[in-house]
C-alpha cells in the first residue's frame, strides 16, 4: 500500500473511482499533491444501499465483537502512524510533530471508545412489572468531518457510531481527505463489507448526505451557518443530529496571573494548529493592571514562534490550510486595518509561495470590530483589556457562540467562581483544551447540538428504547 499515490473511496467494502475527481493541494507550497473521486449521486446512492444492508448483521454483533473491530481500527492506525502522519502533513499543512500528536490521539480515542458500552438502565422492579431502558443504534449516520483535524474529528464520529451498532458512511473534506481515504483502504479486511463506507466529492455531497433518506443520523463538525444547513435539511425526514459548530472562546486573565508562566499557555491557547480549531481562545480579555506588561510578553514570546513549511524541522505553525480560508482572513485583517485597529505585531500578509499568514495579534480593539465579534479561523487575536471581573464576564458571554472558555488565576476560589458564570459547554481553569474520550464535549448556543466523547456522546448514535414487562402470566 503507497500512502502517497492511488487515493480510492471504499464503498461496500470495496475501492471505488468515479468519472470526475477533484484536486488536492498542499497548503504550504500550493501544489497539487492527488487528485479523488467525485462522487456521483448514484455512487453516493450504493454506499448507503450497502451500509443499510450491513447495519442488520453489524447490530446483531455481540457487544464485544464491535468492540474489538474498534480496536483492529486503533492497531491498524498504529501500524501506519507514520506514513499517516505524513501525509497528514502534506494536505493539511500542519507541523510533523503536531501530525505525529494528532494520529496518537487517534489511537487513544479508538482504543478508550472500544471499551465503552451503551447502558441498559433498570427504572423499576416490582413482583409484577419490570421496566427497562436500553439505548439501541439508529441504524446508518452520515459523517461529514473538517479539514482541521481530519482524521480527529473522524474518529470521533468512527469510534461510537460503530460500537453502537451503527453503520456509517463517512465524508471527510475535500481540502483533505487523504489520511481518510487510506483509513478505508486500510480497513477493508478488518471490517465487515458496508460497515465503514469512505466517500469523496464537492460542495454538492454534503446536502446529498443530509438530505438522503436511507441516511438516519448526521454527525457534523464545522461551522455554524453550515450546521443550520444541515437542520434545515434533516428534518425533511426527522434525522438525528449532532453538530459541533463555530465558537469565539474568551480567555480571562485574572490580575494576579504569573504572566512569564502563563504566557506560553495563553499563546498557544490561542494559536494551536494555526488557530484553525473551533475551541483556540479568540478573545483574550486581560486586567488593566497588568495588561502592558502581559501584552509586552506575549508579543515577545509569539516572536519566538517559527512559523513555516510543516515538514520542515522547528516549524511551529504551519499555513492556513486553504485558499478560501487564506482570503478570507487576508480580508478580515484589511478590513481591520482599514478601521483603525492597532495591531502590536503582524497585519500584514506578504506575497509568498503558500497561504501563509503571520501571526497577528490586535491592541485593545473595539467590541464591535470583527477582530472581536467573529471568529478569525486563523492566526488572529485580539488583546482586550478589562476593569473589572463583572465586565469581563458580561463581555466573554456576549456572544452567539458558546462552546469553550478559560479562566488563568492564582485564586482558585475567583478563577472557580468567574468559571461558574461563563456561557460554555467546556470551561478550562489554568489550563486549555483537556479533551478526553471519557468526558461529554458540547456547545451551548450556536456552538453546537448535542455532545461527543464519554458515555453522552456514545449514546448520541443511539435512539432510547423502553421496554415494560408484565409478569403476571395472562
Amino acid at each position: 500500500m503507497n500512502f502517497f499515490k492511488d487515493y480510492t473511496m471504499t464503498i461496500a467494502g470495496r475501492a471505488a473511482s468515479a468519472s470526475e475527481f477533484l484536486q488536492v493541494i498542499n497548503p504550504a507550497t500550493e501544489e497539487v499533491i492527488a487528485e479523488v473521486p467525485d462522487i456521483s449521486r448514484e455512487q453516493l446512492d450504493q454506499a448507503v444501499q450497502s451500509a443499510r444492508e450491513a447495519f442488520g448483521p453489524w447490530r446483531a454483533q455481540p457487544l464485544e465483537v464491535r468492540q474489538g473491530r474498534v480496536k483492529q481500527i486503533a492497531d491498524k492506525i498504529a501500524e501506519h502512524a507514520e506514513e499517516f502522519a505524513q501525509l497528514l502533513t502534506r494536505e493539511q499543512g500542519k507541523p510533523l510533530a503536531d501530525a505525529r500528536f494528532e494520529m496518537s490521539a487517534c489511537i487513544h480515542w479508538l482504543t478508550e471508545v472500544a471499551k465503552q458500552a451503551p447502558t441498559v438502565e433498570l427504572v423499576s422492579e416490582t413482583a409484577d412489572r419490570r421496566i427497562e431502558t436500553h439505548h439501541v443504534p439508529i441504524g446508518v449516520v452520515g459523517g461529514i468531518a473538517p479539514w482541521n483535524f481530519p482524521m480527529t474529528l473522524s474518529v470521533w464520529k468512527i469510534a461510537p457510531a460503530l460500537v453502537a451498532g451503527n453503520t456509517l458512511v463517512l465524508k471527510p473534506s475535500p481540502f483533505t481527505p487523504l489520511t481518510s481515504l487510506k483509513l478505508g483502504e486500510l480497513l477493508r479486511d478488518v471490517l465487515p463489507p458496508g460497515v465503514l463506507n469512505i466517500v469523496t466529492g464537492g460542495d454538492r455531497l454534503g446536502p446529498w448526505i443530509t438530505e438522503h433518506p436511507g441516511i438516519d443520523k448526521v454527525a457534523f463538525t464545522g461551522s455554524t451557518a453550515t450546521g443550520k444547513a444541515i437542520m434545515r435539511s434533516a428534518s425533511l425526514n426527522l434525522k438525528r443530529i449532532t453538530l459541533e459548530l463555530g465558537g469565539n472562546d474568551p480567555a480571562i486573565v485574572l490580575p494576579d496571573v504569573d504572566i512569564e508562566k502563563v504566557v506560553p499557555q495563553l499563546f498557544w491557547a490561542a494559536f494551536r494548529n494555526n488557530a484553525q480549531f473551533c475551541l483556540a481562545s479568540k478573545r483574550m480579555y486581560v486586567h488593566e493592571s497588568i495588561y502592558e506588561r502581559f501584552k509586552e510578553a506575549f508579543v515577545a514570546y509569539a516572536k519566538t514562534v517559527k512559523v513555516g513549511d510543516g515538514t520542515l524541522e522547528g516549524t511551529q505553525i504551519g499555513p492556513i490550510q486553504n485558499k478560501p480560508q487564506f482570503e478570507s482572513v487576508k480580508a478580515l485583517l484589511s478590513e481591520a486595518k482599514s478601521q483603525g485597529v492597532s495591531f502590536i505585531l503582524g497585519g500584514d500578509v506578504p506575497e509568498t509561495k503558500g497561504y501563509f499568514v503571520p501571526i497577528a495579534i490586535a491592541d485593545n480593539p473595539p467590541e464591535d470590530s470583527r477582530v472581536v465579534a467573529e471568529e478569525a479561523f486563523g492566526p488572529v487575536l485580539p488583546l482586550l483589556r478589562y476593569y473589572s471581573t463583572e465586565e469581563a464576564i458580561q463581555r466573554a458571554n456576549a456572544s452567539i457562540y458558546g462552546l469553550g472558555a478559560s479562566v488563568w488565576g492564582k485564586d482558585l476560589e475567583k478563577a472557580q467562581e468567574v468559571a461558574d458564570q461563563l456561557e460554555a459547554g467546556t470551561v478550562w481553569i489554568n489550563t486549555i483544551h483537556e479533551l478526553g474520550p471519557n468526558f461529554a464535549f458540547g456547545g451551548h448556543k450556536q456552538s453546537g447540538l448535542g455532545v461527543e466523547n464519554g458515555l453522552a456522546g456514545l449514546l448520541e448514535y443511539t435512539n432510547p428504547k423502553t421496554i415494560v414487562r408484565n409478569k403476571i402470566p395472562l
